[in-house]
């Protein structure tokens, strides 16, 4: 089969930051408001009062100190608590559209390429803007790429699942070129009122030329294998949908948001995640300490740690699983991505690296990369 490798990545960046400091100001005013609001109930002891949120409390509990974000007001309106994003026409770009062509128009120009050179697009994403028609065909119409595109979901390891597919039909000469974006606009699906995890995403969008090694530019990464795992589970769910409407659902109900059991995540995930990644390895006749890097998902960094520990069999240093979560918080399938488009211009020829995502499902995708 024909060789296949990762030639460039490319990245949008919405043009809103949100502080940790202006995230816990809006949420302690929301608090504020909403227990004033309940006062006899949480004075009766039938409601429990929002505690407030807190700088060092989101630090420590994940290692986040900012985010993206397509729209910041919304988020910091305490009457609000969600992004306010305006309805676009069905003949206009749809947002995710936007700033997918926004991303793989970067990584087309990294690796010195155009649409022409390109014969499908993946939309891999863990939240779509809608149903139908797919999100990857309007991409695809707006980059002008000849050839086909289709959606996928595996949540945070979206990304990882769909660089399998793509390398796949290159593999197998369905397509000289794939490009796999995923535009993570995870801000309206967050539950911004919930101290526990209102701090956790940010908004983005990644994009990945996967294409023939002979076609691909000096400096590529072979991907040298994949290998995709999931067994279901109900730790992280959102349950908003189509069936909602009909259900006589409240789109503010908890569970139409993100939600998740974290204790129970971080427990079953960490050794999961790096049980996979040495097998994986070990299917090549590698062992951890062969691999010059890990781009691991960017969820929680006590929970990169622990993975990389258990990988490594001591602590990982920044060299070798850099941290983008500080900056960008957890951006679903895009943090693992990030990682890399971030940290391999060092990489020498011949060195070794894996992209690892893990997420609900739960769902864990590597690729074993290997630097031209």
């Amino acid at each position: 089969m024909t060789r296949v490798c990762i030639s460039s990545t490319g990245l949008y960046v919405p043009p809103h930051i949100i502080s940790n400091a202006e995230l816990v100001q809006a949420f302690n005013a929301y608090a504020d408001l909403d227990n004033a609001d309940h006062a006899t109930e949480i004075a009766a002891g039938k409601r429990a009062a929002v505690p407030h949120s807190s700088v060092e409390f989101i630090e420590k509990a994940s290692g986040i100190q900012q985010r993206y974000v397509v729209e910041k007001a919304g988020v910091l309106d305490p009457t609000r608590m969600r992004p306010r994003l305006a309805p676009r026409a069905d003949t206009e770009l749809s947002l995710m559209a936007e700033i997918s062509v926004a991303a793989a128009q970067d990584a087309l120009q990294r690796a010195g390429k155009t649409a022409a050179d390109v014969d499908g697009v993946i939309c891999a994403a863990a939240n779509m803007q809608r149903a139908y028609p797919a999100m990857a065909v309007e991409i695809q119409a707006a980059l002008g790429v000849q050839g086909f595109g289709f959606d996928m979901n595996v949540a945070c390891s979206s990304s990882t699942f769909a660089i399998e597919m793509a390398a796949n039909a290159v593999k197998c000469g369905s397509a000289r070129a794939i490009l796999v974006v995923n535009p993570e606009i995870t801000s309206p699906h967050l539950a911004w009122k919930d101290r526990d995890c209102h701090f956790i995403f940010g908004d983005v969008c990644t994009a990945i030329l996967i294409e023939r090694l002979d076609n691909a530019p000096a400096g590529a990464f072979e991907i040298l294998g994949t290998q995709l795992k999931t067994m279901f589970s109900n730790s992280i769910r959102n349950n908003a949908g189509f069936m909602s409407r009909a259900e006589d659902r409240n789109p503010e109900d908890r569970d139409q948001l993100f939600y998740q059991e974290g204790r129970k995540v971080f427990k079953e995930v960490c050794p999961m995640a790096a049980e996979h990644m040495a097998k994986h390895l070990a299917t090549h006749q590698l062992a951890p300490a062969n691999v010059r890097r890990f781009w691991l998902h960017q969820a929680n960094l006590s929970m990169n740690h622990l993975i990389a520990r258990k990988l490594l069999g001591r602590d990982a240093t920044a060299q070798e699983a850099p941290v983008i979560l500080n900056e960008f918080a957890n951006t679903a399938s895009a943090g693992s991505i990030i990682a890399f488009h971030r940290h391999h211009d060092d990489i020498a020829a011949g060195e070794v690296g894996m992209i690892c995502s893990f997420g609900a499902g739960y769902s864990i995708g590597s690729a074993l990369l290997r630097r031209l």
